[in-house]
């Protein structure tokens, strides 16, 4: 399907506490860096990708991308993320009322996601989607519109809300299927254990 003009973005955020530290995104898988195969299948669907970050942006500089950090203080978890790429597209990208969400840390990232996402949105007339792959659900991998940026900021900063699916459930959530076989599209990368198992499907399936 042709979609309307979505931006792409990244959250990179994540601390990596599990994996002593660092950048999950800088993490090798298939002889690339789990942030190069999310930008590439990123790049591939939608208009324009970003990186949300908090900390120093130069250290993402070699991505080519623009760096957006939170603008609402005290890391408060993946919705500041998102309304800082929502932030963003309404000032740099006003042809795009839709953005995709991904976190950096998934690098089988399924390549129809956002026409997957958006046919779920028109099909249950909804302004938001989620994915879900097997009985799973992955709030942070999501359709986002721009008009919903304000009630977003009012709910981070008035409420406190942190939980993305209670602020989704208040707008109607559509909810795009995947399969979860061979290979869990959204299977993301959070120990060592996981980063060598990544590796061995990498190896197994190297077009996913």
């Amino acid at each position: 399907m042709t979609i309307p003009p979505t931006l792409g973005l990244v959250l990179a955020g994540g601390l990596a506490r599990r994996m002593g530290g660092g950048d999950k995104a800088r993490i090798r898988i298939g002889g690339a860096t789990i942030l190069q195969r999310v930008l590439a299948r990123l790049k591939s669907q939608c208009s324009r990708v970003i990186i949300n970050a908090n900390g120093d942006p130069a250290r993402f500089a070699d991505a080519g991308r623009p760096v957006v950090a939170d603008s609402v203080p005290g890391f408060a978890g993946p919705l500041a993320g998102i309304l800082a790429g929502l932030d963003w597209a309404a000032a740099n990208a006003p042809d795009c009322e839709w953005m995709v969400s991904a976190p950096g840390d998934c690098p089988f990232l399924p390549s129809d996601l956002a026409a997957r996402l958006h046919a779920a949105r028109i099909a249950a007339e909804a302004p938001l989607a989620s994915a879900r792959s097997g009985q799973q659900i992955h709030p942070v991998v999501g359709l986002w519109r721009l008009s919903l940026r304000e009630d977003l900021r009012r709910a981070l900063v008035e409420e406190d809300l942190r939980k993305i699916d209670l602020w989704t459930a208040r707008h109607g959530v559509a909810i795009a299927d995947w399969s979860d076989q061979p290979i869990d599209p959204f299977f993301n990368v959070n120990t060592p254990d996981d980063a060598a198992r990544a590796e061995t499907f990498a190896n197994r399936y190297p077009e996913a």
